[in-house]
């Protein structure tokens, strides 16, 4: 059993009680619980976990307490393996609140993560050993360098860490700034190696860093800052384990630093010049990162908002797809009722007069159309050649010829002269013709034309091939199919008038492409639409966004008109027509040049 069970609150006498009892009211704010610092225990265990996907490493141990014993935020101890982490660095949040574990709760603390990322970046990079007879102040130089190296290293291999990165230098840079430990030339250069350093790893900003860049090329001089500068770009390509680079790097510090003391005169408030220099720099750090978090949130809501139309509009599609379906097959059913989009039969209401049997020149018409579409649709073979050093093919003795000498001249033979054809025949495409004529009272000169062209068009269809289909719909505020989308031919001429009122072509099409898969490519596919298209405008929006809808997928559209004062529908081929009778050639020649197009 562990022994934090064994350990129990203190007693209280009744005199403890009683004088709690007379202070539990006394105006002040209620105590706030303080957490133990054994509550903190989980979170490090957390952080050591998220430390294995940082660092790569496995051999590590975090501990989170309040306060430290190296008294900086964070610090990795290389000999111990561990990491040590300020559990003020979550404040104002409680340790229950804390769950590193999650991926993204880091987004609630970013200075704290940020302070993490760094220690981790030290644990993966840091791993040179100073020898013992090191001299301390090199030592410490080539920590200063290693600042910088660490990050840049951590950088290259988690580049979505670098705005932890930032933040992380507003906490651990600036109370290295404000609490110097040297002072001088020394305190100018060491700014410039913790800010111009993580300039030039890339997690800092030129334009964010040009305070510091002046001011510390005005203390330093232009000659020592280049200097300086050299060094530390030499000591952030230095390798990992490569203790010696870097220790002749902080050598190669120190020594600059000497020889320009005795000569640099030093401003009296340097130690408030740089601190505000690097205010400045916080603070235009604190814009930009807001700025990009600004950008960020508004680019995440219009992506959110992007997803959700396309998901609005994939989830009115499906409805659209299962109303077209019902509608569909309420439509095309085999007792031919008149019906309402939503499926429901039309009260006491049909355009269908009755029908009668073609005449001789309707069946001559259907035969000369479906041999035009036969031929339309016919494919030559296609074929293909290829090239081979050995049998079946025909031989082409040129190639013989080079195939020998090139075996003569002891060279590798390449040529191939034997040559096999291959013939594929191609598939006939079928065809798939859709009619919807409008039977509104302004249209009843097309009543008779476009029953015999649809019957035309159906028994030439049939005639075809198998696959090949038509359908015709008589539409005004309800639906009659004239023809429908089956294999056998019409045996009669559906005949119709038009007393209609609205126009319903929107429904129309939707049952027609679902019957006829419209939207579907490898057919000959042709929407015909007769109508004046006198609509209203919420009547011809919803047509054209259908049509708008076929003609993208590829299936020609025609629009067929017998008045003057006909409206063209967006999106079709407006055809007018001034003799009614010349309807069914019209669509046919339509249809051969549909079916001619496929491919």
């Amino acid at each position: 059993m562990s022994a934090h069970h064994h350990i129990q609150p203190p007693a209280t006498t009744p005199d403890d009680d009683a004088d709690l009892a007379r202070w539990d009211d006394d105006g002040a704010p209620p105590a706030q619980p303080q957490p133990s610092p054994a509550a903190w225990l989980r979170v490090g265990a957390e952080l050591g976990d998220r430390l294995v996907v940082l660092s790569g490493r496995q051999d590590l141990i975090v501990t989170c307490r309040p306060g430290t014993r190296s008294g900086a935020p964070a610090a990795y101890f290389p000999m111990l393996g561990e990491v040590e982490f300020d559990a003020e660095l979550f404040a104002p949040l409680q340790p229950h609140e804390v769950h590193p574990r999650i991926p993204g709760d880091e987004d609630r603390y970013p200075a704290a993560w940020g302070v993490f990322v760094h220690e981790a970046a030290h644990a993966t990079h840091t791993v040179w050993r100073q020898p013992p007879d090191a001299e301390p102040r090199v030592v410490e130089a080539a920590l200063l360098l290693e600042e910088s190296r660490a990050e840049g290293a951590h950088l290259t291999r988690r580049p979505m860490d670098r705005t932890y990165l930032r933040t992380s230098a507003r906490t651990l840079v600036m109370p290295d700034i404000a609490n110097p430990r040297v002072a001088g030339i020394e305190h100018a250069a060491t700014v410039a190696a913790l800010i111009l350093g993580r300039r030039d790893v890339g997690i800092l900003d030129a334009g964010e860093t040009r305070a510091v860049a002046t001011l510390c090329k005005k203390v330093l001089g232009a000659n020592l800052l280049a200097t300086l500068t050299g060094i530390w770009t030499a000591a952030h390509q230095c390798a990992d384990h490569d203790a010696a680079t870097m220790l002749t790097h902080a050598q190669d510090w120190c020594d600059a630093l000497d020889t320009a003391l005795p000569s640099r005169p030093v401003p009296e408030n340097l130690a408030d010049l740089l601190s505000g220099a690097v205010g400045v720099v916080m603070d235009r750090m604190a814009a930009n990162d807001l700025a990009d978090r600004t950008a960020q949130a508004a680019a995440d809501s219009a992506l959110a908002r992007r997803a959700e139309r396309q998901a609005k509009g994939r989830a009115q599609q499906a409805e659209q797809r299962r109303k077209a379906a019902a509608t569909a097959k309420s439509v095309f059913t085999p007792r031919g009722t008149t019906v309402s989009p939503d499926g429901t039969p039309a009260p006491y209401y049909s355009p269908v007069t009755g029908t009668r049997r073609p005449t001789t020149a309707e069946q001559r018409a259907a035969a000369s159309l479906s041999r035009a579409l036969r031929a339309a649709a016919y494919r030559e073979r296609t074929e293909e050649r290829t090239t081979s050093p050995t049998p079946p093919g025909r031989l082409n003795m040129g190639r013989a010829l080079a195939r020998d000498a090139q075996r003569a001249a002891g060279a590798v033979p390449t040529a191939e002269p034997f040559t096999h054809t291959r013939r594929h025949n191609s598939p006939t495409p079928p065809l798939r013709v859709a009619i919807a004529v409008d039977v509104s009272g302004s249209m009843s000169a097309a009543c008779g034309p476009v029953a015999s062209a649809a019957w035309i068009v159906a028994r030439a269809a049939a005639l075809t091939g198998p696959d090949s289909r038509t359908a015709t719909i008589a539409y005004d505020q309800y639906l009659t199919a004239l023809t429908r989308p089956t294999h056998r031919p019409p045996e009669r001429v559906v005949q119709f008038d038009a007393n209609g009122r609205a126009h319903n072509l929107a429904d129309a099409i939707d049952a027609l492409d679902h019957g006829l898969d419209l939207s579907r490519p490898g057919t000959g596919r042709l929407l015909v639409i007769v109508t004046d298209a006198q609509y209203t405008p919420n009547e011809t929006a919803n047509a054209v966004t259908r049509i708008n809808r076929l003609t993208t997928a590829g299936c020609a559209a025609l629009q067929l008109t017998l008045t003057d004062e006909s409206r063209h529908l967006p999106g079709t081929t407006l055809l007018h027509l001034p003799r009614p009778s010349s309807t069914p050639a019209a669509i046919a020649q339509a249809a051969t040049d549909a079916i001619r197009r496929t491919r």
